[in-house]
């Protein structure tokens, strides 16, 4: 296996370079390496868009850390452009909408490339199906119980390689208690459809950074992320993100809960 880089020589070569933003975008469940460039982004002074469901910018903690730093952060864990996650949250906000419950959900994926490669371990796993249901679980009028979601990716099938294929489905009650439902088919190129937002958050990262503000960006966090610290309806925080980049909306994480302080202090 090649060296691992000290933190020492990332923060020295981010500061050769006069890099702006750091962003991760490291694989699935890689816990221990996202902390590792979120501390070498702390000591650089450098943005932080974690693009991974790692929870950096959803932890207190760390959301803490970077106020505390001067340096913004936005996550955690992309939403693409137009992938499975914003339209099953954009159709469960719509039901709520609607006055229609939603009585139980899935959404299943599959693909090719090698981030459904690495989901084929379940212990990377776990934090993926965390943050997709949650996305979805945060727009509904009522949350559902366990047993009545299922959102997480399904299986790797090689000969799909980068096309991602999402099967939603939804299940309701129109007026009178009648009984209807939402099935949805979705394909796109995934790693095009995440790019094209992950630009948009270099950019928010870039200004954030321009403007001195310190800690989690939270209006672009909500638009562009899955889990981030305050989960706005995508409308809502479409409408927040464009203030935001206007500047007449700098909002950043400044609480952190006292459990968590006094556990840390302790």
């Amino acid at each position: 296996d090649a060296a691992q880089p000290e933190k020492e020589d990332v923060v020295k070569m981010l500061k050769a370079v006069n890099a702006d933003v750091l962003v991760n975008y490291l694989p699935v469940g890689s816990q221990q390496a996202t902390e590792f460039y979120a501390e070498c982004a702390l000591e650089a002074g450098v943005a932080f868009v974690n693009n991974i469901p790692v929870f950096i910018a959803s932890n207190p903690v760390w959301a803490k850390r970077f106020e505390d730093a001067g340096v913004p952060i936005i996550g955690d864990d992309i939403k693409s452009q137009v992938g499975a996650t914003i339209v099953h949250r954009v159709l469960t906000d719509l039901f709520h909408k609607r006055g229609v419950p939603v009585d139980r959900t899935y959404q299943l994926n599959t693909g090719g490339n090698t981030d459904f490669l690495n989901m084929k371990n379940q212990h990377r796993l776990e934090s993926k199906k965390e943050s997709k249901t949650e996305a979805v679980q945060s727009v509904a009028a009522e949350r559902l119980a366990d047993e009545n979601i299922h959102v997480g990716p399904s299986d790797y099938v090689p000969w799909q390689n980068d096309n991602k294929i999402a099967f939603i489905r939804m299940e309701g009650r129109l007026f009178g208690d009648v009984p209807m439902n939402v099935e949805l088919r979705l394909s796109v190129e995934d790693s095009p459809n995440s790019a094209g937002v992950a630009i948009d958050m270099i950019r928010c990262a870039k200004v954030a950074l321009d403007r001195g503000v310190a800690g989690v960006a939270v209006a672009p966090s909500s638009y562009f992320c899955k889990h981030p610290p305050v989960q706005y309806t995508d409308e809502v925080a479409y409408q927040l993100t464009e203030s935001f980049i206007n500047g007449d909306n700098v909002e950043v994480m400044h609480k952190v809960p006292v459990e968590v302080s006094e556990a840390k202090e302790g």
